[in-house]
């Protein structure tokens, strides 16, 4: 059996910094499981299977968050023979970890993305920074073994901030998750499928800035109307063709549903965008077309904005000419 003492140190040494710490499975004799070694040792059941046999769970269930300690006695007793993993607890430790990963095997990029260039987390939250004319944020960083980057920051003043995924509900995009309450990450210091997690910048946690906070803030949006802009088109058959062209189009986003609406309103304005390209109809007018479907179906300001704007580039690119 690999000898604990690294790991115990590592848990000592995140419980120092003030995070709450619970041993992760070891990573040794693990069943065909890529993420064995990243699940909580204790408890080895769900709530729906508590027995009260467990000694911390004869009043209760009581999972992995309520189990984590920065106390030293309790983390040496815990790594005191087996060389369990680190994890963190996000939310009893303040933190809110922004998880860069990398594509998986048969992941493909949203069209929406790739238009920017954009190849994995690190490079979308670069463009997030980019259109919100800020740096990118340094913090306390965590490489993980696959590639991919943990920014550990203080968890921001406000309303209470729980885990993220991707794109979905309030996700920041493709291939960033974030933790916060109810969530933990890996302590550098472990390993996963034998690959380590490593400090890469060892520099005082930062707050999380508030333009990325408000980005995961849960939004309350008001109803939009679903009627379709009138635009200003000729009354003969081009302008017929033009306006059903439109409607088909507009129709075809306002069916979509998630996970698929980002992609649904990029594919829209990339074949409107065909025809703004050959002057048959505006730019602007394909934002006026689309923007209050997209709104309705439950995308935001910027994610509509941004799909828009990528739909129409890759639609000039093949121009759509009217006979």
């Amino acid at each position: 059996m690999p000898d604990p003492g690294p790991l115990r140190a590592a848990a000592h040494d995140a419980a120092r910094r003030g995070w709450h710490v619970f041993p992760l499975r070891p990573d040794y004799n693990r069943p065909y499981d890529p993420d064995h070694a990243k699940k909580p040792a204790f408890p080895d059941h769900g709530e729906d299977r508590c027995a009260r046999t467990d000694p911390r769970c004869h009043n209760g269930h009581t999972g992995w968050e309520p189990r984590a300690t920065t106390d030293p006695g309790r983390i040496g007793r815990a790594w005191a023979h087996t060389p369990y993993g680190v994890g963190i607890a996000c939310g009893p430790a303040g933190l809110l970890v922004v998880d860069l990963d990398t594509p998986k095997v048969n992941f493909t990029m949203p069209a929406e993305w790739a238009a920017d260039g954009v190849r994995d987390g690190a490079d979308v939250l670069a463009l997030l920074c980019e259109r919100a004319g800020q740096p990118f944020p340094a913090t306390y960083t965590v490489a993980t073994g696959n590639g991919g980057l943990h920014l550990y920051f203080l968890h921001p003043a406000g309303p209470v901030l729980r885990n993220t995924r991707g794109e979905t509900g309030n996700g920041l995009g493709p291939l960033i998750d974030t933790r916060a309450h109810g969530g933990y990450v890996v302590a550098a210091g472990t390993t996963v499928n034998g690959r380590a997690y490593r400090v890469m910048c060892d520099s005082d946690l930062v707050t999380l800035p508030d333009w990325l906070a408000a980005l995961l803030r849960p939004t309350v949006r008001a109803a939009r109307p679903t009627a379709r802009p009138v635009l200003a088109l000729p009354a003969d058959r081009r302008g017929r063709y033009l306006a059903a062209a439109i409607n088909d189009t507009v129709a075809r986003l306002g069916q979509a549903v998630q996970p698929g609406r980002n992609n649904a309103c990029f594919m829209a304005a990339q074949t409107l965008g065909q025809l703004a390209a050959s002057g048959a109809i505006t730019e602007q007018q394909v934002v006026d077309a689309l923007t209050p479907t997209a709104l309705a179906i439950g995308l935001s300001e910027r994610e509509t904005a941004r799909a828009i704007r990528s739909g129409l580039a890759f639609g000039a690119r093949r121009p759509r000419r009217l006979a």
